[in-house]
């Protein structure tokens, strides 16, 4: 059995929470990417304020002009500002990743925790389904349904469609990308899952007549949470990730709306020419996803009693 490190174990008077947050303090690169994360959220929120142009209007006499004084970027195709285009990007992307990693959180959990918690049939039925969801291959059936659907005219689509305006490429990458995203933090939720269903103050709490939806929210959920924060933070880089992937490839989040994405999509014919003009959106993209990797690799070893960090 492995040794818990002594500088793990919780101090008297201090909660197993409290060490954690001071152990996260010691990670070095985690600490500089949280302030990295903070910095891309202050420039997605205050994106108004701090754009110098409107990322959609046009310069036709200037476009593809190199990075200057006046626009820092340079300007794409239509003669808009790239630093415009992708401060107003951030929300687009930062909204994609948040939104990806709370569904596929959701969902994973959910159904990790009942084929953990009831084991047997259950268990097997779930795991089943997971791993026929695992074999399908993912971005194929991505780019089918997100363009199936983009270019639908159901009855249905279109009512959504009329009602969501501009947002509904964004909703639609959304559903799309969480559809295919739980599978990772079910697998690790059961795993985690089955440990703590074995473990005694289940069985005390099922001896003072504890039933199984308590057992679940009051005493399983609770104690999965470092799992569940740590997976959020790193499906939160690969959502981000793979939205830039579907909308580079042109069936992701559509113009007008910028994003990241199709900022990439809209330069790959000039990319040898005008080469400013993919950098810096691939360059963002780079630099939020390692952010939220390093994040989660530094809440892991908090979170994790038998690192020596």
């Amino acid at each position: 059995m492995t040794a818990i490190p002594a500088s793990a174990k919780p101090a008297p008077g201090r909660s197993a929470w409290a060490v954690s947050l001071r152990r996260f303090r010691r990670h070095r690169l985690a600490m500089f990417f949280l302030v990295v994360i903070v910095l891309l959220i202050f420039m997605a929120l205050s994106a108004p304020v701090i754009s110098p142009y409107n990322p959609e209007t046009q310069d036709l006499n200037g476009f593809y002009e190199p990075p200057s004084a006046a626009h820092l970027f340079g300007k794409d195709d239509l003669g808009r500002d790239i630093l415009s285009r992708i401060i107003w990007g951030s929300r687009v992307s930062l909204i994609v990743g948040f939104s990806v990693a709370a569904l596929s959180i959701i969902i994973g959990t959910i159904m990790g925790t009942l084929a953990g918690f009831f084991g047997g049939r259950t268990d097997a039925l779930i795991s089943r389904f997971i791993e026929l969801m695992l074999s399908l291959p993912t971005l194929p059936l991505l780019l089918v349904i997100s363009g199936l659907l983009a270019t639908s005219d159901l009855p249905g689509v279109l009512a959504i469609k009329t009602a969501l305006g501009s947002s509904f490429s964004v909703v639609l990458i959304v559903s799309v990308i969480a559809l295919f995203g739980w599978m990772g933090t079910a697998r690790l939720v059961r795993g985690e899952a089955l440990k703590l269903r074995e473990l005694e103050y289940m069985d005390a709490a099922r001896a003072l007549g504890a039933r199984n939806p308590r057992l679940m929210l009051r005493h399983m959920v609770p104690n999965l949470l470092p799992v569940i924060i740590v997976q959020a933070t790193l499906d939160v880089g690969g959502a981000i990730l793979t939205e830039a992937a579907l909308s580079f490839l042109g069936f992701g989040i559509q113009p007008p709306v910028s994003t990241w994405g199709n900022m990439l999509s809209n330069a790959q014919e000039v990319v040898l020419q005008y080469p400013w003009i993919p950098f810096f959106p691939g360059l963002m993209i780079l630099i939020t996803v390692l952010a939220f990797n390093f994040l989660g690799d530094g809440m892991r070893d908090a979170l994790d009693p038998r690192s020596k960090l």
